[in-house]
């Protein structure tokens, strides 16, 4: 499985920090928004369907927790 790299993070942390220096709070939200970006895009798939598959997954655990 491919994984973001450090070097990636970093590249992230220094593009947001650019667009938005003075809220640490917004930097957070948009670095999360880079790193599933990624995420998708390494396994071949849109922002959408990446979200929607780790709903999936969360909802399929879930249900074999309690049944």
């Amino acid at each position: 499985m491919n994984k973001i790299t450090e070097k990636e993070l970093r590249k992230f942390r220094r593009a947001v920090a650019r667009e938005f220096p003075h809220d640490p709070a917004l930097q957070q939200v948009h670095i999360a928004r880079k790193i599933i970006a990624r995420e998708a895009e390494l396994r071949g798939m849109s922002f959408p369907e990446y979200v929607i598959s780790l709903r999936r997954h969360q909802r399929q655990a879930r249900v074999r927790h309690v049944g």
